[in-house]
């Protein structure tokens, strides 16, 4: 299928898919005149991608652990157990830091709002 095609099934934009393309996360070969070609696993393949975006990985990390998704969307292999625990360990510490410095920011913006005695 073409990329315009990949986009309407996807819901992802051209230029998104060409981002993964270069990204190494989606495999496209290339008609004699340069155009796209994506195998038919290739809805698949950008839910898989979308399915790790939103949970936060990166598309360097991504790119190491497609090959280990099996199923339909994002079953992972146990294996890749510990990166996303890791992952997930490293999101809680940064909600962690940001709900310190929400409080912090709180007790300032209460204490700018207090009249001067």
């Amino acid at each position: 299928m073409r990329i315009g095609e990949l986009s309407r099934r996807t819901g992802v934009s051209v230029r998104l898919l060409r981002y993964y393309e270069e990204q190494g996360l989606l495999d496209a070969r290339r008609t004699a005149g340069g155009q796209r070609l994506y195998g038919d696993d290739a809805p698949l393949v950008v839910r898989r991608i979308r399915t790790f975006l939103e949970a936060g990985l990166p598309t360097k990390v991504i790119r190491e652990v497609l090959d280990c998704v099996c199923g339909s969307d994002a079953e992972v292999e146990p294996c890749l157990s510990p990166l996303l625990v890791a992952r997930l360990d490293e999101i809680e510490h940064r909600i962690s830091d940001l709900q310190s410095a929400r409080t912090s920011l709180a007790a300032l913006v209460a204490a700018s709002a207090a009249p001067n005695a």
